[in-house]
């Protein structure tokens, strides 16, 4: 079985074959075009260009610079937390330095506007969603909602549960232990 980066180097190896232009061309003609949502840029080559949805996801998240591989992890993390966010960085900070404890296997991706913590899958990720508050979005299963631990709602389909969390005193024993059930879940 291949692993995420493995695919995503054959996809980009596969574009010009399949669609007549290299990863690069087609990010100058997503740019020419003016596009930056991810829903218009996947629109747009899928019925311009017969893109299948995968190759479409690719190029658009390469384009706009929203994966982890387009832009140097550590930029993407300091963006996050740069202007009026830059006080949320200890919090980041801390959950990472205990995270790091759980396993060697434990991998950082941040995207443009979250980081996402993986083992064999996402297990958290973690996110400046304000200027006073970072959000962590944790995968747990068969864990009710109570008290901090709440359901994710809208916030993120790719987790079950958030916590927020707007001081650094925050990232106490229930969080963590939060943040190790769903590491040893994943």
């Amino acid at each position: 079985m291949s692993s995420p980066q493995e695919a995503e180097m054959t996809m980009v190896k596969n574009l010009k074959e399949k669609f007549g232009k290299s990863l690069e061309e087609w990010i100058k003609v997503v740019n020419k075009k003016g596009l930056t949502k991810h829903g218009e840029i996947l629109k747009y080559l899928k019925a311009e260009h017969g893109f299948t949805h995968g190759y479409a996801n690719l190029v658009s998240m390469k384009a706009r610079q929203a994966d982890a591989g387009s832009a140097d992890s550590d930029d993407l993390v300091t963006q996050q937390y740069s202007g009026d966010k830059a006080n949320l960085k200890p919090i980041y900070d801390s959950i990472i330095k205990e995270v790091n404890k759980f396993g060697k296997d434990v991998e950082l991706a941040p995207k443009k506007a979250y980081v996402s913590v993986r083992r064999n899958k996402q297990f958290a990720i973690i996110q400046p969603s304000t200027k006073t508050r970072v959000d962590v979005g944790i995968n747990l299963k068969d864990v009710k909602p109570q008290g901090r631990l709440e359901k994710s709602g809208s916030f993120n389909s790719m987790v079950s549960h958030r916590v927020k969390i707007e001081d650094k005193n925050q990232v106490d024993k229930d969080l963590i232990n939060w943040l190790k059930q769903a590491y040893e879940q994943s």
